[in-house]
């Protein structure tokens, strides 16, 4: 019982939303890059190189092992991986620095905090014990 209520405490909490809402938010950004590589880079990037689709770069080894089949290393889809994985590194980057600039902004805009009667008569105390 006592399991039971552990667990309905942590799944109450706000963190536990924050966090799904997280995953289901990298889900979507994850097919946005994967469209932004697949769709538009890759494509530029084919015509530069002499319309090479690095995808489809393979190391083949001829093998007696398995039916005389040849075994191919992908290479290529490991070399996009590594692209997708920079390009949404630089993504987040971005996202994080135009979020932080927006905090910055806010946090200056709003009016600084009331002084409590405690830090004035702290100040005071301060300053009469300097004058002496």
């Amino acid at each position: 019982m006592k399991f039971l209520e552990d667990f309905k405490k942590f799944i109450s909490r706000g963190n536990v939303f924050e966090m799904a809402i997280g995953v289901i938010i990298g889900g979507a950004f994850n097919k946005i890059v994967s469209s932004l590589v697949n769709d538009i880079l890759m494509p530029v990037i084919g015509v530069l190189t002499g319309k090479i689709d690095i995808s489809k770069l393979t190391l083949s080894f001829s093998s007696t092992l398995i039916n005389n089949e040849p075994i191919a290393i992908k290479y290529g889809l490991f070399l996009q991986n590594i692209l997708n994985f920079l390009i949404i590194c630089f993504s987040i980057f971005l996202m994080i620095k135009i979020f932080n600039k927006f905090i910055k902004k806010h946090n200056e805009s709003s009016t600084p905090p009331k002084t409590s009667n405690e830090e004035l008569l702290l100040k005071e105390i301060r300053d009469i014990l300097k004058n002496k």
